[in-house]
């Protein structure tokens, strides 16, 4: 199977897989589809440990020095640059030790936002959301912080940013800080062969990401590549030019 840009297959698939899903529910005596178990929520509390800085998942690993960069463009014709870098550095947030990764995001060669990201890894592998730190820029100068949160502050609890073995049909949260991030992800596909600027992969993850505080649905959210080894290949408009 092989992921495309251009194609709406993918879409079509959680279409009908999220219909079948309401139908089996709605008539007990129509032959009946099992619902995909989603990941355990509770896997990424505190309590659930120990969490392990070495970030291993094979769709997410996360070595300190590792540079991922991506480029594309929007509808609007707006060049977009995200680069992915992990740091040498940690943070403590809601008890947990995890490793930072800093994410800048760029429009048209313009700096718009650098985010530091939050993670750990579970026992069985899952990696687990646990914030972030945003800063919004204008013309060189920090103008907002929307979006940020932090697991342990208020109702915010730590999110799943990938399951320790992505099934298709599944649905997690990434951020649970009610109000402020909500965004969840579905696994629409496992096994992708998908090509990029800086090469070919298979065996990719291909995911939907929305977000419900912006009205969004699984059916209008944004495409999500992750390649084994390697990590996020595709982010919407932006795939994958060079990593190191």
């Amino acid at each position: 199977m092989e992921y495309n840009l251009c194609s709406s297959f993918f879409r079509r698939d959680v279409a009908v897989l999220a219909c079948m899903v309401v139908l089996a529910a709605c008539d007990d005596d129509e032959p009946t589809i099992e619902e995909p178990v989603s990941p355990d929520p509770s896997t990424c509390l505190p309590t659930n440990g120990p969490f392990t800085l070495a970030i291993t998942n094979t769709y997410f690993p996360l070595p300190v020095g590792r540079n991922l960069v991506l480029s594309g463009e929007d509808a609007e014709g707006v060049v977009v640059r995200v680069e992915v870098n992990v740091l040498d550095q940690t943070e403590v947030v809601f008890g947990v030790t995890t490793r930072v990764v800093e994410v800048k995001e760029f429009e048209d060669g313009e700096l718009v936002e650098i985010a530091r990201d939050f993670y750990a890894q579970a026992p069985d592998g899952t990696v687990c959301y646990f914030g972030e730190d945003v800063d919004e820029y204008d013309r060189g100068k920090v103008v907002g912080h929307g979006g940020a949160w932090r697991a342990g502050e208020g109702g915010n609890v730590p999110g799943i940013i990938m399951p320790s073995q992505p099934r298709p049909g599944t649905q997690f949260a990434q951020e649970s800080a009610p109000g402020i991030a909500e965004d969840r992800s579905a696994v629409v596909a496992v096994g992708v062969r998908v090509s990029v600027p800086a090469g070919t992969f298979e065996n990719a993850a291909f995911f939907l990401d929305w977000n419900p505080l912006e009205g969004q649905t699984i059916l209008d959210g944004e495409d999500k590549v992750y390649a084994p080894g390697i990590g996020l290949v595709v982010d919407d408009v932006a795939t994958l030019v060079s990593t190191k």
